[in-house]
């Protein structure tokens, strides 16, 4: 690009020649705004950027609903607004882009692609090859190799049919094998987080592959522009090992001088300071100088210095934080925009022009997708996940265009040839991430330290072994099915005193039963999920690929660590940063990777009459628009909600895609005695979330400090009418009413019974029990409880007064409740007492209604318990089929077992 300095030369001389102002007349003087005027042509340019970033964003609105990255709406925007599709439009490039203001936007371009390439440099990390050295090496090399050769070979016939004759071929077919061998790196960072592949066996070796590889690829592109230069071979050596040599400086004493100053001026620990922002851009810029003035490009003296930037105290990141806006805001739009001034697909006008095309790209991707596959294959991965990694190495995107643009600035390529490469570019970086999820879908993603989850069906053949387990451990001492395995869901310091508060309760204190083996003392962890929203920023992206080192320093999993080594209890840390729309499943996904028995959530709920708590907004759940015309078409899922609104939208994500067990812990504020003694009033009205909490609350009250009073509530005589669906009711699409958004298959009188059955058994199970059929922990824990049973007409209200005398008698009462997840619903009844204590219908009312069902939002909103925690039992896509399979698979071996109460109520209880 020595058209970089020599445009800014062109530019100041035309400035520097005008005789005269000419004449600043506006809008109100009859004069156009968007006519060229060499004295002012700051107006043009603003009409001009103003319509390059609307036709992106818009572009990027459809084209993120398929998972593209936003290079994709970038590339194909650009293309919109050159000669292919608008520029045919009578008068529109001569009226939106004449040829007398591309220097000025070429100039800009430039100046956006240089802080570009500097990013990009930001963007490598040398650690992330020194750790997988051997993989990345031999995948990298592979994948330039023959890539190389399948270029150079296509670049022959390619050349006759469309090259003029004065171009040098070798210097044609370089350029070629080069764009062959080109792996878009930051197109393929967004890619693997966008996909949550970072922290895959996959994701590891395509991350350290693509580093390496991007290096290669610019040395590579060095040599080729110095060939193009020079006047001679000689010439052309000189400024190869002149680049080399000024590379080393930059890479050892410069390198080592920038990481000096940036413990000296503190902005390794602080972040950039002033100082050391202004010196970095002065070396960037006299990098990119040096760079285009002995001949090669200064976008490569950009990139160095990126390079050399220190990495430590996430200083690179801050960096990037300052610059990415803007890059790709303004700057890169206008880039790929000149780049689409320059294709014209229309010059593919006959059948030779489209076979080389389609030629081109079905080479391009055969030999990176084969030689990556290969290569990984033969360093022992399976073929699923070489395939995988063939399929991300074949990622085209920015860095290829830009190697297009510089071989047609050098005229090595005619706009024909580059026309055909850029739709090259367009094709295989928009069929990566599709591949990708063919290939390699979720659940066939291999983590390293997964734990393997045990299944919870098992195979009829096997079912009287079943029954016999479940037995022996409600009938064995000291074998309550207690949870002991914990997925802790962090993302803001708000929510920290409620999970430690939560967390401490569920642990219970030293295992003390003498007559237990220590070998089977219960052992009880922590898996902590750290959540961190992945916005549409490169700096996110950044964080994501350096997620082991934020792990180390996060300041909400220090606190959670040290909580963990205090209560002796072994704390396991995980980091995702993703898409706002996908972290309930990254939740229920770690859960499931984890084997985690219980989720444990955190809600700061709006606790009055005024709306929801806008303080409950985590970093996790910003979900930030990135695009302006989502809020502004009202098609983006999160504009124009509250926190709190987001807050509940995410739990309920989680809750209706969690195969485990999920806690939804209700943190009011009021944290009194937390330490002291508690006692806990469980409603249990029926079905599977109420039998879960049921279980919870017997676990909980092994710990001497607890005490439990459990109501087994159920509606007393009342008229006809008021048995009927409330109108208010929502429906569902196949007309069942729904409650708390769960959604459950109609239920017959057969399968009503079944569940009216489990819930007879469930509490049956605590308050029949002979002491000599439970151990001595269980013992312990069903001494401290109270069983009662209450019909009335008005249960939730007769609830409310229950929890208002007991916290008279009590410093601390905690209410735990099932989510009520079944078909009848207590509408009307949550409706008046949330206007007996001023909540609306709506707003407020609604949003907690949502989140933790009736009888949750009825006791919340009365303001009685210090505390909640609303439980829901883990749900699955199981169809209605299935399900009722299940219960006839029960019944089946219910008839066989010598204690079928007991068989029925575990299987029921582990149905999904």
């Amino acid at each position: 690009m020595p058209e970089f300095a020599e445009a800014t030369i062109h530019l100041f001389g035309r400035l520097a020649k005008r005789a005269q102002v000419q004449g600043q007349g506006g809008l109100l003087n009859g004069e156009d705004p968007t006519d060229y005027n060499t004295s002012d042509p700051l107006r043009i340019w603003i009409v001009q950027v103003g319509i390059i970033i609307m036709m992106t964003q818009l572009l990027s609105l459809g084209l993120r609903k398929i998972k593209q990255p936003r290079v994709i709406s970038e590339i194909l925007g650009g293309i919109l607004l050159g000669p292919t599709a608008f520029g045919r439009i009578p008068g529109f490039t001569d009226h939106i882009f004449p040829a007398a203001s591309i220097p000025y936007l070429t100039l800009v371009a430039n100046i956006g692609l240089c802080l570009f390439l500097f990013i990009v440099g930001l963007e490598i990390d040398a650690s992330i090859i020194r750790r997988n050295a051997r993989l990345s090496v031999v995948v990298s090399l592979a994948g330039i190799l023959l890539p190389f050769g399948i270029g150079a070979a296509i670049s022959n016939p390619l050349y006759k049919q469309f090259i003029d004759p004065s171009v040098h071929y070798p210097y044609f077919m370089l350029f070629v094998g080069v764009t062959y061998s080109i792996t878009a790196f930051p197109v393929l960072c967004r890619i693997l987080t966008e996909l949550q592949l970072l922290d895959t066996t996959v994701g590891l070796i395509v991350l350290s592959a693509g580093v390496a590889n991007d290096v290669v690829a610019w040395t590579l592109l060095a040599l080729s522009v110095s060939l193009v230069n020079a006047t001679s071979g000689l010439t052309a050596l000189w400024t190869f090992l002149v680049c080399v040599a000024y590379a080393l400086i930059l890479l050892f004493p410069v390198k080592r001088v920038m990481l000096w100053l940036a413990r000296k001026t503190g902005s390794t620990v602080n972040g950039p300071t002033m100082f050391y922002m202004t010196v970095v851009m002065i070396i960037l810029w006299a990098s990119s100088f040096f760079t285009d003035i002995v001949g090669v490009n200064a976008i490569f003296g950009a990139f160095l210095v990126g390079v050399i930037i220190p990495r430590e105290g996430g200083l690179a990141i801050a960096l990037t934080e300052k610059l990415e806006d803007m890059v790709a805001i303004i700057f890169l739009p206008l880039y790929f925009t000149l780049s689409g001034l320059k294709t014209d697909l229309g010059l593919l006008n006959d059948g030779p022009a489209w076979g080389f095309m389609f030629v081109l790209a079905t080479l391009d991707f055969t030999g990176k997708f084969t030689s990556c596959t290969l290569s990984s294959r033969c360093l022992g991965f399976s073929w699923r996940e070489s395939s995988t990694v063939g399929g991300l190495m074949s990622c085209k995107g920015l860095v290829e265009l830009i190697v297009l643009n510089v071989g047609l600035s050098a005229g090595i390529l005619n706009e024909r040839v580059f026309s055909m490469f850029v739709l090259d570019a367009l094709i295989l970086t928009f069929l990566t991430t599709p591949i990708v999820n063919l290939l390699y879908p979720p659940e066939r993603r291999t983590r390293p330290g997964d734990v393997q989850a045990t299944e919870t069906e098992t195979p009829s053949d096997e079912d009287a072994k079943v029954v016999d387990d479940d037995q022996a451990s409600l009938v064995a001492p000291n074998r309550h099915p207690f949870r002991r395995r914990f997925a802790v869901v962090l993302d803001t310091f708000e929510h920290m005193p409620g999970i430690m508060a939560l967390t401490r309760l569920a642990l219970p204190p030293a295992y003390d039963d003498s007559n237990v083996p220590s070998t089977r003392q219960p052992e009880y962890h922590i898996d902590a999920l750290r959540l961190i929203e992945l916005s549409q920023r490169t700096s996110a992206v950044m964080r994501s690929s350096v997620a082991e080192k934020l792990i180390s320093t996060d300041p909400l999993l220090s606190v959670l660590k040290m909580f963990g080594e205090e209560s002796d209890i072994p704390v396991s840390t995980s980091l995702a940063v993703v898409p706002y729309d996908e972290m309930a499943a990254s939740v229920a996904d770690h859960a499931r990777r984890k084997a985690s028995q219980l989720v444990l959530i955190p809600w700061l709920a709006p606790t009055s009459a005024g709306g929801a708590a806008d303080h409950d907004t985590p970093p996790a759940t910003k979900a930030e628009s990135s695009n302006p015309f989502e809020t502004l078409f009202g098609s983006g899922s999160n504009a124009s909600k509250s926190a709190a609104a987001l807050r509940s939208q995410f739990i309920r994500g989680v809750l209706s895609q969690s195969k485990t067990d999920v806690a939804i812990f209700v943190d009011t504020g009021d944290r009194a005695g937390t330490r002291g003694p508690q006692h806990i009033l469980c409603p249990f009205f029926g079905g599977p979330d109420d039998r879960l909490a049921l279980d919870f609350v017997v676990q909980l009250c092994a710990n001497p400090r607890i005490s439990a009073t459990i109501v087994k509530a159920t509606v007393g005589p009342v008229k006809i009418a008021e048995l009927q669906k409330p109108t208010e009711a929502v429906l569902s699409d196949e007309g069942l009413p729904v409650t708390s958004d769960s959604i459950y298959p109609h239920q017959n009188t057969e399968l009503r019974l079944q569940s009216d059955t489990a819930d007879n058994v469930a509490w049956a199970r605590y308050t029949g029990m002979e002491k000599s059929a439970v151990g001595t922990q269980l013992q312990a824990a069903l001494s401290r409880i109270t069983f009662e049973e209450l019909t009335t007409p008005v249960p939730l209200q007769a609830l409310i007064q229950r929890v208002h005398g007991f916290r008279e008698v009590h410093r601390r009462v905690l209410v735990i409740t099932g989510r009520s997840r079944h078909t009848t619903t207590r509408y009307e009844e949550v409706k008046m007492v949330a206007e007996k204590y001023g909540y609306a219908s709506g707003g407020s009312f609604e949003l907690v209604r949502k989140t933790v069902g009736d009888v949750g939002c009825a006791l919340l909103v009365s303001g009685a318990p210090n505390a909640m925690m609303v439980m829901q039992a883990g749900v699955t896509s199981d169809s209605s089929l299935k399900w009722m399979f299940c219960q006839k698979r029960i019944y089946r071996i219910v008839a066989t077992a010598p204690k079928p109460e007991r068989s029925l109520d575990v299987l029921l209880a582990n149905r999904e």
